[in-house]
């Protein structure tokens, strides 16, 4: 649409639907790992392709990489160790722990894969997280996410994964959620079957004990994943959504412990070098519980409690950036702009490489009625962290707040080709039919 005003007809407008919808191969191919043929009508450039375009939003909405060089660097030397052993060493993988508190790990199909601060924290050596980057690996290898997509065009022949939105659709043009962490994700990490993760587990302990762990590793993640589970279910909940837990897989892991891999004592556990390579985040242990409940009580909509946790772990680590958004928006949440906005404007100062603070900056600004400093942020987190469609909404509203119909037309009409649907695409809809740009 560029600077002047583009006119569409009603029929273009209604067709607007979400870009970069993937082609599709039909027909079958080998399973890395079985050998066998079977239904894939997604190619491995296209799994690369759909991580590419969706795993740095996920890892951004998770807060971003944890800034010590040193815990990254430790993670993907054990992932790596393992992605070598695996049936697919020629993936593009890379790995990383990120800010986030939840328990959890995940992996996206062309191998980019995460770990949570809260699930370090859980584990107990070395082995432990060679399993749990092992099973990731397992995902991919036996191209679990390209199948299941597979099935589901089979049976619904469309593939619109691209940069859906999945945002919340409040009435409130500036929804808590702030427009991060539904891009695209939702079926690249949708839950796994009890199969699949079977399968996982049998091939992260097989690739394990090919790179010198103990495969007694993957028996202690179960048994910590299920004693947590347990005890305080709330903080593994996301992991159990798209992870499925039960006794039988901890049964599994033993009977192969004890039978397949019985032979194999000479591996590592390595519990001290596991501790002294993650001490950084023990050493904020405190401040992480806290958060972790706040951001329960945030759940419960208990925001006056979720915000003396988060007062708490700041007061243990006031730098920390994931605290400092998770102050931010609980201050949203209970109608606190100004204090929102400075919690955001710290975050963004501590981590400037990291792009959700920008995205939170602009969106306090907007509620605060400071539009163009909310422009002046959001072009910042585009130009950081292109794709986002609700960026691109809420940019029409912040031209349109400062009276420049060109430009939020503009806008507004990037969003309707991402998004065509619910309460933000009627809005833009609305805007640009009134305005004349629809005919």
């Amino acid at each position: 649409m560029g600077q002047g005003r583009k006119n569409i007809t009603r029929r273009q407008a209604l067709k607007l639907t979400a870009g970069g919808a993937l082609g599709i191969l039909t027909g079958c191919a080998i399973n890395p790992v079985t050998g066998n043929n079977q239904l894939m009508l997604v190619s491995q450039q296209q799994e690369i392709q759909m991580d590419r375009q969706n795993s740095p939003h996920q890892f951004s909405a998770d807060y971003g990489a944890v800034q010590d060089a040193n815990i990254n660097r430790y993670v993907s030397e054990v992932g790596m160790s393992l992605a070598r052993t695996s049936h697919r060493p020629d993936m593009p993988y890379n790995f990383r722990c990120v800010n986030a508190t939840y328990v959890n790990a995940y992996a996206f199909p062309g191998g980019s894969i995460a770990c949570t601060r809260g699930i370090l924290l859980t584990l107990e050596n070395e082995a432990e997280l060679a399993a749990l980057m092992g099973h990731e690996i397992g995902h991919v290898s036996a191209r679990h996410t390209a199948s299941r997509m597979s099935s589901s065009l089979a049976v619904q022949g469309v593939l619109a994964i691209g940069l859906g939105v999945l945002a919340t659709q409040d009435s409130d043009l500036v929804p808590l959620a702030a427009g991060l962490g539904g891009i695209g994700a939702g079926l690249l990490l949708a839950s796994y079957s009890r199969s699949d993760e079977r399968q996982a587990d049998s091939l992260g302990m097989e690739y394990m004990d090919k790179a010198g762990y103990d495969p007694e590793g993957m028996v202690g993640l179960m048994d910590e994943l299920n004693k947590l589970h347990k005890s305080q279910p709330s903080f593994v909940q996301q992991m159990f959504a798209s992870h499925p837990m039960s006794s039988e897989r901890y049964d599994t892991a033993v009977r192969a412990r004890q039978t397949i891999y019985a032979d194999s004592k000479r591996g590592k556990l390595l519990r001290e070098r596991y501790m002294d390579n993650i001490a950084s985040i023990r050493k904020i242990e405190p401040a992480i519980v806290e958060m972790q409940k706040g951001e329960g009580q945030m759940r419960r909509k208990a925001f006056p409690q979720a915000e003396e946790h988060f007062a708490r772990a700041l007061s243990i680590a006031p730098n920390d950036y994931a605290g400092l958004m998770l102050m931010s928006k609980c201050q949203l949440a209970m109608g606190k702009k100004q204090s929102g906005l400075q919690y955001a404007q710290q975050a963004r100062n501590k981590y400037p490489q990291e792009a959700q603070a920008l995205h939170m900056v602009g969106m306090m600004s907007l509620e605060n009625r400071e539009y163009e400093q909310a422009l002046v942020n959001f072009e910042a987190y585009e130009k950081a962290l292109p794709g986002n469609p609700m960026t691109t909404f809420f940019k029409g509203v912040s031209y349109e707040a400062l009276g420049n119909r060109d430009m939020a037309a503009n806008e507004y009409y990037r969003f309707l080709k991402v998004n065509n649907q619910g309460s933000y695409a009627k809005h833009a809809y609305d805007r640009l039919s009134s305005w004349g740009y629809i005919q």
